[in-house]
């Protein structure tokens, strides 16, 4: 979808942080903030919602513990049972505690694996996927607010953004967003 959009250019946080919420006290829509670090309390500023990759993160490790105890129990116990030190290998709880190690590792195996491709896919990060930055100056010093001007007057949301201590104002007509 194509919209106007207002590029605003900031040189603090703090002030960025503060144009944030008046952005938003105004009711405009802003699309997206590019800074060169990351700001401590923009997230909620912007009124972005909690993200669930700590569940996801659980039940990743939840399938690590399950394939863990199934894998162990099928070599230790079933396929190839071996008594070693006198133990017994009839079945997997009364050989837990020798299992424990492996288990908390596979566990860490999975969640940490499939968390890294889950936030790949989520962030839409690809091998050899170009960079949507839109202005270079945001790596270095520069904090870029991307404000939707829908309806609005350009004009007025150009000043409004101004007198929140916007250094540089630009207008992008086509700006697209998935």
């Amino acid at each position: 979808m194509a919209a106007k959009v207002l590029h605003a250019f900031y040189t603090d946080d703090d002030i960025l942080m503060n144009a944030v919420k008046k952005v938003r006290d105004k009711k405009y829509s802003i699309e997206e903030v590019y800074c060169p670090f990351p700001v401590h309390g923009l997230d909620k500023a912007m009124g972005l919602q909690h993200t669930k990759l700590a569940i996801t993160s659980f039940l990743y490790g939840c399938v690590g513990l399950a394939v863990a105890l199934t894998m162990m129990n099928f070599i230790m116990i079933v396929d190839w049972p071996q008594n070693i030190g006198g133990k017994p290998s009839f079945s997997l709880m009364e050989n837990l505690p020798a299992f424990i190690p492996t288990a908390f590792e596979m566990t860490v195996f999975f969640a940490a694996h499939l968390m890294v491709i889950t936030f790949y896919m989520r962030s839409k990060l690809w091998p050899f996927k170009e960079a949507e930055n839109p202005d270079v100056r945001t790596t270095d010093d520069h904090f870029l607010m991307e404000v939707n001007v829908g309806a609005n007057d350009i004009q007025e949301v150009a000043e409004f953004l101004h007198s929140t201590g916007a250094v540089e104002i630009d207008l992008k007509k086509e700006v697209k967003h998935d």
